[in-house]
């Protein structure tokens, strides 16, 4: 899974970037080069498999977060996303929009006062005015073919020009592509204009640290304002996270406990992650590896298995199948089997969170 991250000038949003990745990316200095890091997602259920198999190796699911740069300040209207990375966002699975609550006399806000309701409005109308000259181009594309177009082609021609108008007036009063009542062939026809309005989003809300007492009521504020069915949002400390990030995991513990057991900004931003795309997580286990492979929630047997290899989703037979909480349970894959809980599913069966599977097949 790909998260691009945008945010607005001293935002915090390379923080963010940093404690997310464990990384260092330079948070002082601006730079036109966005910051690419891999975060580990953490799963409790993984290290149960663990230490149940002791295998050789274990292996987390993986998020590629990209930390991209705005455009530098006085190059236009546009403030949160460089035109020259506009092509990066189309590739990604959901958008990290970074805002700032935290004041700080030392780094001014680009717009002088803190809010950041209008931080994050402002940067989905920046995702909306892409889309709308995406599609105003297109149009004007479709105009010039349409002069010397046979009749068949006349017909498609105006069949795109009619679904762009209607997207388009939707935009303009508001309403964003992924919430627009379209069909499966309207959305098949868009996919390939990389539309930005399509993509999920995570909203973060950046705080200082004598701000965390009052955690609970933000992020009450914030998911109250952007509670669209494709919006999820988390109020986080950027600044103490990225620290906590640096420190090995029985510091951070400890440091956490002493703080009153703070939840992880990387355990809440995956887990946010994970729910607004619609991803899940299933298991491999033997006492060579465990490992969590990441997967979308309506994936079948079949096509997970290709995410193991190739050469199990092209010679797939079948997939034993245990829930995590049988296994856990009952302690083993044999235990499972004796107790008719290690079930055999065929290639159409939908893979469960969870689920711990093992592939026959033949090629």
């Amino acid at each position: 899974m790909e998260i691009g991250i945008i945010g607005l000038p001293r935002s915090g949003k390379t923080t963010i970037f940093n404690a997310l990745t464990r990384g260092n990316a330079n948070v002082s200095v601006y730079t036109d080069k966005p910051n690419i890091g891999i975060s580990k997602v953490p799963d409790i259920r993984l290290e149960k498999l663990a230490a149940m198999y002791k295998p050789q190796r274990v292996v987390q699911a993986e998020i590629t977060y990209t930390d991209l740069p705005p455009p530098p300040e006085g190059s236009g209207n546009t403030r949160g996303i460089g035109g020259q990375h506009l092509n990066f966002l189309q590739s990604v699975d959901a958008i990290l929009i970074v805002v700032r609550e935290f004041e700080d006399s030392g780094v001014a806000h680009i717009d002088e006062t803190i809010d950041p309701i209008r931080d994050a409005q402002s940067l989905m109308l920046e995702l909306v005015i892409s889309d709308l000259t995406i599609i105003d181009r297109r149009i004007l594309k479709l105009e010039e073919s349409l002069k010397g177009a046979k009749a068949q082609e006349r017909e498609s021609i105006s069949r795109e020009n009619t679904l762009l108008d209607k997207v388009k007036t939707q935009l303009e009063s508001g309403t964003n592509l992924n919430q627009q009542d379209l069909s499966l062939e309207e959305i098949r026809r868009l996919s390939g204009f990389g539309l930005l309005t399509t993509k999920p989003l995570v909203i973060v809300m950046n705080i200082s640290e004598n701000q965390l007492s009052n955690i609970d009521v933000l992020e009450q504020n914030i998911s109250g304002i952007f509670s669209e069915s494709n919006v999820r949002s988390a109020v986080v400390c950027a600044d103490l996270e990225m620290d906590l990030s640096q420190m090995t995991s029985e510091e951070e513990l400890e440091f956490r406990n002493q703080l009153g057991a703070v939840e992880p900004g990387l355990n809440k931003m995956v887990k946010l992650s994970y729910d607004v795309v619609g991803q899940i997580s299933f298991f491999t286990v033997g006492e060579d590896e465990v490992r969590a492979w990441e997967i979308k929630h309506d994936t079948v047997a079949q096509k997970a298995a290709g995410k193991i290899h190739t050469d199990l989703e092209k010679g797939f037979i079948r997939a034993e199948v245990v829930t995590y909480e049988d296994l856990i349970e009952l302690g083993s894959l044999s235990k499972a089997r004796n107790n008719g809980v290690l079930r055999q599913e065929g290639k159409d069966y939908t893979v469960k969170d969870g689920d711990i599977m093992h592939v026959l097949f033949n090629v």
